[in-house]
Formats: structure tokens, sequence, C-alpha cells
């Protein structure tokens, strides 16, 4: 018996040295349309979601898109690029925040690039913004939640970079919000903002935007600055029309 159990233990300790390890997480990820979500995140072998690649991807990785398809909400806490180059790479939510960022850091660095974010009328905000760090909005569009298209209330200083988008028909367009007297920092530029409920542009507190080369069209009011100590700049090569539209303040680039 004793015998027996001596070589039990030898087939066992045998076993375990052939266990596969576990997988160190990738410093870049596939997701696809007709992926899953069961699958490494490799390229040969995607995901199904956003979701599903960021628990997969290493900080500072980057998440790219393999082919047209929607990928669902996700919330980001580390340091990351999601990338679409050239195909559709659809967010769609009802009744939620599509992309929540949320980040430690001050130095942590986000990039969303490429997406198409669709709030159905019913979503609340399609990017909010909390913590620190920096985020990168680049090239996505941005449409039909009820609170806002992009919602910065970074805690510790949070900044935001809008380029080469479109934000239309939410409750508010883009909106700066510091919690606790911070001062975050949002920079739009060659971006359209068109038709909003309550505004397209919004500071509340000592907080800042600046607006260079953007759209601020269609209806509903476009600029608004409440509370005291910040301030939206127009560095006078903007377009700001339609119902609501508010005088310019033109200071020279720096």
């Amino acid at each position: 018996m004793k015998q027996f159990i001596s070589k039990l233990a030898a087939v066992a300790t045998v076993a375990m040295l052939f266990v596969a390890p576990v997988h160190a997480q990738a410093t870049r990820t596939w997701v696809s349309g007709v992926g899953d979500d069961a699958n490494p995140c490799s390229r040969t072998a995607p995901c199904k979601t956003f979701a599903g690649a960021i628990s997969k991807t290493a900080a500072k990785g980057e998440i790219n898109v393999l082919d047209p398809g929607g990928f669902g909400a996700v919330t980001i806490t580390k340091a990351i690029t999601i990338r679409s180059d050239r195909f559709e790479a659809g967010v769609l939510v009802s009744g939620t925040n599509a992309i929540i960022v949320n980040v430690p850091n001050a130095a942590d660095s986000v990039i969303l690039e490429g997406l198409d974010i669709e709030g159905l009328g019913t979503g609340l905000d399609g990017v909010k913004i909390l913590g620190s760090g920096n985020v990168v909005v680049r090239n996505c569009a941005i449409r039909n939640f009820s609170g806002n298209g992009i919602n910065l209330v970074g805690t510790t200083g949070a900044k935001v970079l809008v380029e080469d988008s479109y934000i239309r028909n939410n409750g508010g367009g883009v909106h700066v919000q510091g919690a606790a007297g911070v001062t975050n920092n949002a920079v739009i530029n060659r971006t359209t903002i068109d038709t909003h409920t309550n505004f397209a542009v919004q500071v509340t507190g000592p907080n800042f935007a600046f607006l260079s080369d953007s759209q601020l069209i269609g209806g509903g009011p476009k600029l608004s600055i409440t509370g005291v100590g910040g301030g939206v700049t127009s560095y006078g090569n903007n377009v700001i029309r339609g119902a609501g539209a508010a005088p310019t303040s033109t200071l020279p680039l720096q």
C-alpha cells in the first residue's frame, strides 16, 4: 500500500511539472466581430469584446480591431490604447455609460481612436473620465447619449484631447468639471460638436476648455461657464453658430 501511494505521489508530481503556465498579459491584443472572449486575444485567436481583451492586455499595451463588429462597453483602469484604423468599431449601449476611464496616475495615458460610440438615446455618457491621467479621443463618433458625449469629471487633474471627432445629439457635448476644486482641462481640436440640448461645451468651476479649428453648430446653446475660476478659450479659427451661440474670446496662440 505504501509503495502504491509513493508511486501515485510521484505521478502527481510529474503531472504538475507539465501543467501549462499561466499566460502573461500581452502588449498587443486583437478583437474581431467573430472572436471569442475565451481566446487569448492573439492575432489568430482574437477576442469578441473590448472588456474581454482588456484583462489580457498589459498596461501601456494596445487593443487593435481586426474587422468590423460591435465590441461593447468597457471600463479602463490602466494606461492603454484601443484603436481601429479602418474598420467599424462599434460601442453600442442603452441605459449605461459606454466607456469609463478611471486611471490612477497623472502619467497614465489612454488613447481611444476610430470608435463609433452610440447611446440609442438612453445611454448615459459616451466617454466618462474619472480619476487622473491623459485621455485622447481621436477620430471617434459619439452620438445619442442622454448625458454628455464626453464627461470629464476627474478628481486629480485629468486632461482630455478631443481631435478629429464628431459629437452629435447628446444632452451635452463636452463637459469639464473637476472634483473638490481640482482643475481639469479639455483641448478640442478639428472637431464638430453638433446639436445638443444643454450645451456644446461647458466648464463647471475652476476648469478650462480650449477650442481650435472646430465647429459648434446646430441647435442648442453653444458655450456655458458655470461657477467661478474657469473659462472657455476660442483661438479665433472656430465656427460657432446657431441658436444659443455666444461671442468667442479670441486669444493669440501660445
